[in-house]
């Protein structure tokens, strides 16, 4: 099955000959064309394997319009990995080119920066490096299988509402139906409290298991912080216990060996000898 599978995928794709048709050379003009300004910053160089998937996709698309555009970049990642080096090459030298390009346009631009502009630059390169590592750990987690958060009691209204509320932009729904919830009687808003109070508890005891599957994997970094406190002072207990038992028994037998000491020594055995003459 595998071996056909595999047969179908090799069938799909293009010829090396019709791969090579397509163009493989960008005008660095392409990539700077735009005058640069304080606002404008230089934008980054596709690499060789973007270059390459943004020439297949056209070829790719027109050949299977019926496949969704994640199979097709499935098609197009195993295309690159089985072209030739000597073709790859070709795409590799492009993008050397214009990434040397860009590296000129970049310290012209950040040479024409004021410092609080320079400060202002990695501030929102800190922040997007912040974004994009809060989406990965959210992507991490969705497929690790984390437990949703539990819902507030407006959520569940809001949600069973959302169809038939006013407005037209979904804006414009959530303010008219948090005007609605505030409307509410506190009887009427208690049937949703309530709710809300059960999804708490559906989240408590869902999250009690995901994390034990969590230390089961040697992941206990994703375990929440009280958690993990509560779990090191339990151990910290454990040891201290130990502790006290084993200082205990070391006692224990530190007395019975001097007492063994104390008894076979000649005074105390001349007592005894003393003891049993008189008797």
């Amino acid at each position: 099955m595998a071996a056909a599978l595999l047969g179908r995928a090799l069938a799909a794709l293009p010829s090396a000959r019709h791969i090579l048709r397509c163009s493989t050379t960008y005008s660095v003009e392409k990539w700077f064309s735009k005058q640069i300004s304080s606002d404008n910053p230089p934008k980054r160089p596709l690499t060789a394997y973007f270059r390459f998937l943004k020439d297949q996709q056209p070829i790719f698309r027109k050949q299977n319009p019926d496949v969704s555009i994640l199979e097709i970049a499935k098609k197009i990642a195993y295309a690159w990995k089985e072209l030739p080096v000597s073709e790859k090459q070709t795409y590799e030298a492009a993008a050397k080119v214009d990434r040397q390009a860009y590296k000129e346009e970049l310290a012209k631009y950040k040479a024409q920066l004021s410092p609080a502009q320079i400060v202002a630059l990695k501030e929102e390169r800190r922040q997007k490096r912040a974004k994009r590592k809060a989406m990965r750990k959210k992507r991490e987690l969705t497929v690790l299988g984390k437990p949703k958060r539990p819902r507030t009691g407006f959520n569940i209204f809001m949600s069973e509402h959302f169809q038939e509320a006013k407005g037209i932009s979904v804006q414009a729904k959530m303010k008219n139906l948090f005007e609605e919830w505030q409307d509410l009687s506190s009887s009427q808003k208690q049937t949703y409290l309530q709710l809300a109070e059960d999804d708490k508890v559906r989240y408590e005891n869902e999250m009690k298991s995901w994390e034990e599957q969590m230390v089961d994997v040697g992941r206990e970094d994703l375990i929440r912080y009280k958690i993990r406190r509560l779990k090191k002072s339990r151990v910290a207990t454990e040891k201290k216990t130990v502790k006290k038992v084993v200082s205990k028994k070391r006692v224990k037998t530190v007395k019975k060996i001097q007492r063994t000491k104390d008894s076979s020594s000649p005074e105390v055995i001349g007592k005894l000898k003393t003891k049993r003459s008189e008797e």
